[in-house]
């Protein structure tokens, strides 16, 4: 878990992100504050969707600690130097989209993009480097295929 600043008419939000163990962005959240209600609300969103996990990694915000104790899963966190950087990095990928696209205008519109972009993002990023050539360009043809098919549909 990760979360983000993001200026949105520019005032400052905060999205939310589960990442798991591949890089896959699970859950989005945007909040405007950044306290152990809105990780609270976000755990329990995600944990609702996704079940309880085995592991939690987070950075050292005091939040995350407060609200994993009420759900009780303090024990699962883990919140060693550099463990998080998988979640730090998926954030790149969003950062680019979001100047390109100049900024958000509310956060409902940041809400719809952040949850759209992870689903089509992790639809097409297939770690070319941890594959086999035949095996990466089969996966990319299976994934733009059905990429086709949704689009036709």
């Amino acid at each position: 878990m990760d979360e983000v600043f993001v200026k949105i008419n520019g005032e400052l939000h905060y999205l939310w992100r589960a990442i798991d163990h591949e890089g896959e962005v699970l859950e989005c959240y945007v909040s405007k504050r950044r306290n152990n209600g809105a990780v609270l609300r976000f755990l329990k969103k995600a944990m609702k969707k996704h079940g309880f996990p085995n592991k939690i990694i987070t950075d050292k915000l005091r939040s995350y600690g407060a609200a994993l104790k009420e759900i009780g899963g303090l024990k699962l966190q883990d919140t060693e130097r550099y463990l998080n950087n998988r979640c730090e990095s998926s954030h790149l990928p969003f950062r680019r989209k979001e100047r390109s696209m100049q900024k958000f205008k509310n956060r409902v519109t940041l809400q719809i993009f952040t949850s759209t972009h992870s689903q089509i993002y992790n639809h097409f990023n297939h770690q070319r480097h941890l594959q086999k050539r035949d095996i990466f360009k089969q996966q990319r043809s299976n994934s733009l295929s059905e990429w086709r098919g949704l689009c036709a549909g």
